[in-house]
């Protein structure tokens, strides 16, 4: 998914989202059909209290250019009231070629950075890092962690498989914290031909077994692409999380996910496409254990690892 596709990412713009959720759950239950043939699974009770950490989801300009530039990062928080999503784990990366000017790359994160102020204790930072620029990625990765983020995003400028990758991930080895990378398994030669070095699940499988101490989250799993080879491909990575997020809906996604990995390897993420999002959780059949696990829970615990 292209970050900067916003009203694409998230289904709706957000300002008729919170249209929509203001006046009731009507528009989430009928996401929570099992089938096109069946009717809607009635919303439990406690679905808004029910404790939710998005694990992938994006602010941009994030008031840089004048006062009007805050409205997309407040609408992302009252769009997460209206879900009842208590925190946003938050990058801004930049698309485009392998070599993106350092003073760019730390633009992008001051903007997150600036988000995470104007909203403290429910946006958090990933740091974007362009694995090009070398020395500087890393200087610019602590520079973010020390500001307060909780963990680098990397998009698809290079194969994680890419040694040029390496030094990021034992900075993160290091430091304790998650690497969460965009992620998909293409085969439209259209799209293989504009995002060339987007890894896929076998990718971040080989960035795992090199590194086995390293937090790795492959992100949005129905954010494009073969999500039923991607998987497959899952059970031959221990070593790999998996967030939920991405655009496209398809019912036994969460099911076959957990079936085939655990529930304690997948984290509950929307990537901007905040009401499926959540609805997929709400709606897939899992016990309430892992459902909390899924929402929180998971995620929690390998934030704490940095502390530990």
């Amino acid at each position: 998914m292209d970050p900067h596709s916003s009203a694409a990412a998230r289904g709706w713009p957000r300002r008729q989202f919170l249209q929509v959720a203001a006046a009731g759950a009507g528009a989430l239950a009928a996401n929570l059909g099992r089938a096109a043939t069946s009717a809607p699974a009635a919303l439990p009770a406690d679905w808004r209290s029910r404790r939710k950490f998005d694990a992938h989801n994006h602010v941009f300009l994030a008031g840089r250019r004048g006062p009007d530039d805050w409205r997309d990062v407040d609408d992302l928080i009252a769009a997460a009231d209206a879900l009842g999503i208590e925190r946003l784990y938050c990058s801004r990366p930049i698309t485009g070629g392998v070599m993106a000017d350092i003073s760019v790359v730390r633009d992008a994160n001051d903007s997150v950075l600036a988000a995470a102020r104007r909203h403290p204790g429910r946006i958090f930072g990933y740091c974007f890092v362009q694995p090009g620029n070398g020395p500087a990625a890393l200087d610019e990765l602590r520079r973010c962690l020390d500001a307060g983020m909780v963990g680098v995003k990397l998009y698809n400028q290079f194969k994680y498989t890419d040694p040029v990758v390496f030094p990021v991930a034992e900075e993160c080895i290091r430091q304790r914290v998650p690497l969460l990378g965009h992620s998909a398994f293409l085969t439209d030669p259209r799209s293989l031909a504009a995002q060339p070095r987007t890894s896929h699940a076998l990718d971040f499988g080989s960035l795992a077994r090199r590194y086995p101490e390293l937090i790795l989250i492959l992100g949005h799993l129905l954010g494009g692409g073969d999500w039923e080879w991607t998987v497959r491909a899952l059970r031959e990575c221990p070593g790999v999380r998996v967030d939920t997020s991405g655009s496209v809906n398809e019912v036994p996604a969460i099911e076959r996910l957990v079936a085939a990995v655990g529930a304690e390897r997948v984290l509950f993420a929307t990537d901007a496409t905040m009401e499926c999002g959540v609805g997929r959780i709400l709606s897939a059949e899992l016990t309430d254990a892992q459902r909390e696990a899924i929402f929180w829970g998971n995620f929690d615990r390998l934030l704490a690892r940095r502390h530990a």
